[in-house]
């Protein structure tokens, strides 16, 4: 095409032409262009690019790497559980240790390297009070592991050597770990990523596998005693056949032997809680690893008692009678046929009542927010949406029970009286999870309340002889969308020597902004400030003690899904056992993780 004709050559032609002579295009200046940056703006972006695809290659790599540890885990859990041929205890026993062998010592390499660097903090990941829960719960595993030493020493004469080796190494890892989290919970890695991103990784699946290992050892528990209890209730069709895995020989003592084999199981939902808080807390620094730290600092939050006397009140009662309804029911269940069925429908009766309030107060809290006009907080924070993540996804356990119970009792010939009561109680589960969720994912998200920039002051000053005095007025309005900078506001009212001073965003909004001033108070709103928060607080309270006094009956044998007798023979017995062995840990653990973000939510109000 010929010079002057068709459109003008872009910068980057002048630029990619250094052989042109002084005579031609590139002679001339270029001139000032409007553009949005200089030109030179796409290199570093692609320079950008090349330098996180690294990162997001070592991110997929260390998470399959993860993956492939849990999988092979948890086929050696399978076979051991099954009696596969070649596979015993000592060989899955010795695979787990070998997986905590491998996090010390990446773990002391750690701490070692960060004791020379200092590194940044997500002030909302490994809050005081999660580390202190893990503590306590550590605390209870070491125990349960000195009593599998205990039972080690008991049985000797015909157990392997790994059965004493693996508990010795789980309470050393369980000692180093805990000092870990308190000390780098809240680490924001950002050197040796890829090298991180691996021992990380492989701490969280560890830590999973040690869950399953403690589920499957309860569960087995827990199936023995409920094939049991069936015959009491009068499901003789239902083949029993204990799965025991007691040693061949004989305990010496055998008195101690026996009170050790009890004592364990007694405090395995506490080291299941331990492994499942480990896991999240390093899969939130996994989460972190190379993350870039934003100027958002989170609120200091503080535990205050004051003002909530009604919801501790109400979940005290709740969790004293949850204490009185567990060991009634232990106690009457598989005694006899008449003793297994009042103690059902006793458990139905004082769970539907609790439901019933759960989900008013949940009810309540969620009402309160959409009255309030707060706006929510949508920065990224990898902890609040692991919390929403699990609220919703350890939910879908208990679902899948209550779904499946629905469907036996509609589905069953004919129904024992009791199981009617089993029908509300399971829709009210799924109707109660369903609106606490949505309460404790909205106030996770809700931005701490700043009365600096929330609340607007309606100034009213009086201009008379030449002096300016303040006017009592109606000092606090909401901010609305559009709000208008104080230096923006406009002379809204001039009369007899009298001027005020406000804020307007519209003209029906100055209209009735004057009257409210002139009158004795303003428009009222349903629950502001200090009265909303002690609502909020008191529903909080409730609420978290209400999930801990649920978590309490499954998590030490009261489980009427095993005891019911009815899904068993809609389903069959094996298929509904599977379902709840693999349902009822996720339920399990909803109820304390949903406890732990109630207090969270709890300090934040």
């Amino acid at each position: 095409m010929p010079e002057g004709q068709g459109a003008p050559a872009s910068p980057q032609a002048f630029r990619s032409s250094p052989d042109r002579g002084l005579s031609g295009p590139a002679a001339c200046p270029l001139p000032q262009l409007p553009a949005p940056g200089p030109p030179e703006s796409p290199a570093p972006r692609r320079g950008a690019i090349r330098a996180s695809f690294p990162q997001k290659l070592a991110e997929a790599l260390s998470s399959q790497y993860g993956l492939n540890v849990f999988v092979a885990g948890l086929l050696f859990l399978l076979a051991w559980a099954v009696h596969a041929s070649g596979v015993g205890k000592s060989d899955l026993l010795c695979f787990l240790t070998a997986l905590m062998l491998l996090q010390l010592l990446w773990m002391l390499w750690y701490v070692g390297r960060s004791s020379a660097h200092r590194r940044l903090k997500d002030t909302h990941a490994g809050a005081r009070w999660l580390r202190g829960s893990i503590t306590l719960f550590a605390v209870i595993t070491i125990i349960l592991g000195c009593l599998k030493i205990g039972y080690f020493v008991g049985f000797s004469e015909c157990l392997s050597a790994t059965e004493g080796v693996f508990p010795v190494t789980h309470a050393v890892h369980t000692l180093l770990q805990v000092y870990f989290l308190w000390g780098h919970a809240k680490d924001i890695i950002q050197s040796f990523k890829t090298l991180e991103r691996f021992g990380v990784i492989h701490s969280v699946f560890t830590n999973l596998l040690l869950w399953a290992n403690s589920v499957l050892n309860e569960s087995k528990h827990q199936l023995n005693e409920h094939k049991e209890r069936l015959i009491t209730l009068g499901f003789g069709n239902i083949t029993i056949v204990l799965d025991d895995h007691t040693p061949p020989c004989n305990c010496t003592p055998p008195t101690l032997c026996s009170a050790i084999s009890h004592g364990i199981y007694y405090l395995y939902p506490f080291n299941i809680e331990y492994q499942i808080l480990a896991s999240t807390m390093l899969y939130v620094l996994w989460k972190n690893i190379g993350r870039k730290v934003d100027s958002h600092q989170r609120q200091k939050m503080q535990f205050r008692s004051h003002g909530v006397m009604l919801g501790s009140v109400l979940g005290l009662t709740a969790l004293a009678a949850t204490i009185g309804v567990v060991v009634v029911y232990l106690i009457w269940i598989g005694r006899s046929k008449t003793g297994s069925e009042s103690a059902l429908i006793m458990f139905y009766l004082y769970a539907i009542i609790l439901l019933v309030l759960m989900g008013a107060a949940g009810l309540a809290g969620i009402r309160i927010y959409r009255l309030d006009e707060q706006s929510l907080d949508e920065s990224k924070n990898p902890a609040r949406k692991l919390d929403a993540d699990l609220l919703v996804g350890t939910a879908s356990g208990s679902w899948l029970i209550s779904w499946g119970s629905i469907l036996a009792i509609l589905c069953a010939e004919s129904c024992p009286p009791y199981t009617w009561y089993n029908l509300p109680y399971s829709i009210l589960v799924v109707v109660e999870k369903y609106i606490q969720n949505l309460f404790i994912i909205e106030s996770i998200h809700r931005e701490p309340e700043k009365l600096s920039k929330d609340i607007r002051t309606l100034q009213v000053v009086t201009v008379y002889n030449g002096n300016a005095t303040s006017l009592p007025s109606c000092f606090e309005s909401r901010p609305a969308a559009g709000d208008v900078a104080p230096q923006d506001s406009e002379m809204s009212h001039a009369a007899n020597g009298n001027m005020c001073l406000r804020e307007v965003d519209s003209k029906e909004e100055e209209e009735k902004s004057w009257e409210g001033a002139l009158g004795p108070a303003c428009h009222p709103h349903f629950l502001q400030g200090n009265a909303q928060r002690r609502v909020l607080r008191n529903i909080a309270a409730f609420l978290f003690l209400c999930n801990i006094s649920l978590w309490i009956p499954p998590a030490f044998g009261c489980r009427p899904e095993y005891d019911n007798g009815l899904e068993e023979i809609v389903f069959g017995f094996e298929p509904w056992i599977i379902v709840v062995n693999l349902a009822m840990p996720f339920s399990i653990f909803y109820r304390m993780h949903a406890a732990a973000s109630l207090f969270e939510v709890y300090c934040k109000i």
